[in-house]
């Protein structure tokens, strides 16, 4: 009855030309309905703590002690709805702003517990996960009619039922020497100090640098063998990296897949593993272990090879370190932003990973070099607007507080600090000996990933 009560209200009784209270009185009823949200689970005009901003509804399950509709708080979804003569088609106009608009919500002071946004206008549905402060999508935009609503609607509620726990970054720069391993190695140190559970992946079998840093000696079964063996369980490659802290006076840890050390290049040639292996093949390996862990880091390679390619894949996000005085890897940043990564995007039926804007990694910069860059960045966002192959927007990789009212061209930058340079040679993360290092990465964490 549910199924045909949701069909209905499109096919049926919902006018072409639907006004917001139409769209909500007929068809926004009927999918929270079959969401399995009840009236006294739904709040109207939601308060979201950002200024004086409502969403059009928030919906959380009540429990026998806390009925929703009566204490208000601690909702889990938000839904934005539209009439239907918003264009909320994507990359339209209006789907851009209704996106910004949900986002907003989603981060704003009464929103904290909310994992999930919706919008839609009963032509269009998206939904969106929220991480911490990450809000990627979890589903295209879908045009949405009587004969596919039933099944796009099984497939929100099944994401929404059964959420994976886990947050997956992919620390990826085309460029070599920008730190991708330091950075995943000390973020993950960081979380976990933070009581975040953590597993880092390391898929550069050509360097193997985060194996290394870490003097991790895997041992047999190993990753490699994973990848090409499938009655291999990937929980029997994860090597627990632990470590008492003298100044914390307490263990931290994480969990580590090296790439094995014994098993040298000839290893990937013998079993043709970059034909063997599909670039769904890590995502896969890595799927079930996303309820075990807050946050997969993967370290990738640096180069658009199959190997990077299945960093992306299994990414919900990347994270791009560069430097400001290697102006390649602002470039490579670039190429990669608008050429390779949206090659995978379109594989995706999610269309991600997200990609989060770029940050300065570890070197001392002098007024004059930060403006040698800015200026250099300026010169290859306005060559990706004039492309005409490829017209990109490159400014909210590079600038993601810019607005037409406030021109704010601030990157986030992680100060140089010789001892995250020297930590691999003690192989322990700088975050774990060094408090200024720690004050360093907690502000990098908060940057991106924590409310």
């Amino acid at each position: 009855m549910k199924n045909q009560a949701l069909v209905d209200a499109l096919a049926k009784n919902l006018p072409e030309d639907a006004s917001e209270a139409q769209v909500n009185q007929i068809f926004a009823s009927e999918l929270f309905k079959f969401l399995g949200f009840e009236l006294n689970e739904q709040v109207p005009s939601f308060p979201t703590g950002s200024g004086t901003d409502a969403v059009d509804y928030a919906i959380r399950h009540s429990t026998e002690n806390n009925i929703f509709s009566q204490t208000k708080t601690n909702p889990d979804i938000l839904v934005e709805l539209k009439a239907r003569n918003v264009n909320l088609a994507p990359d339209s106009t209006q789907y851009k702003k209704t996106v910004v608009q949900i986002k907003r919500y989603l981060l704003a002071e009464k929103c904290k517990t909310v994992k999930w946004g919706i919008i839609t206008n009963a032509n269009h549905i998206q939904l969106f996960r929220k991480h911490g402060k990450v809000i990627h999508p979890a589903t295209v935009c879908l045009e949405i009619n009587p004969e596919n609503i039933i099944k796009i609607a099984k497939s929100i509620k099944e994401k929404i039922d059964k959420p994976q726990k886990a947050l997956t970054v992919a620390v990826y720069n085309m460029k070599g020497g920008v730190g991708k391993t330091t950075t995943t190695v000390n973020t993950a140190a960081t979380l976990s100090l933070l009581n975040k559970k953590v597993l880092i992946v390391d898929f550069d079998p050509d360097q193997r640098d985060l194996t290394n840093s870490l003097a991790i000696k895997p041992s047999q079964p190993s990753f490699n063998q994973c990848l090409v063996n499938e009655s291999i369980n990937v929980r029997d490659v994860i090597y627990p990296y632990k470590i008492k802290s003298k100044g914390l006076r307490k263990e931290f840890g994480f969990d580590v897949i090296p790439i094995a050390l014994n098993e040298p290049l000839e290893f990937w040639v013998e079993h043709k593993l970059r034909q063997e292996i599909d670039v769904t093949k890590l995502s896969e390996i890595l799927e079930p272990l996303k309820n075990n862990y807050d946050y997969i880091l993967i370290d990738s390679s640096p180069n658009w090879r199959i190997f990077s390619q299945s960093a992306i894949y299994a990414a919900d996000v990347v994270l791009m370190p560069a430097k400001h005085n290697n102006l390649f890897s602002l470039e490579n940043a670039a190429v990669a932003i608008k050429k390779y990564i949206p090659e995978v995007q379109r594989e995706r039926e999610d269309r991600g990973p997200l990609i989060l804007p770029i940050f300065f990694n570890g070197e001392k910069a002098t007024e004059a070099q930060m403006k040698v860059a800015k200026s250099y960045i300026n010169q290859l966002i306005k060559e990706a607007k004039k492309d005409p192959n490829n017209k990109f927007d490159l400014l909210p990789y590079f600038y993601p507080r810019y607005t037409a009212a406030n021109k704010n061209i601030k990157i986030f930058e992680l100060p140089y600090y010789a001892a995250i340079a020297n930590s691999a040679f003690s192989n322990i993360p700088a975050v774990y000996k060094d408090k200024i290092v720690r004050e360093y990465y907690k502000n990098l964490v908060k940057e991106y990933f924590l409310l």
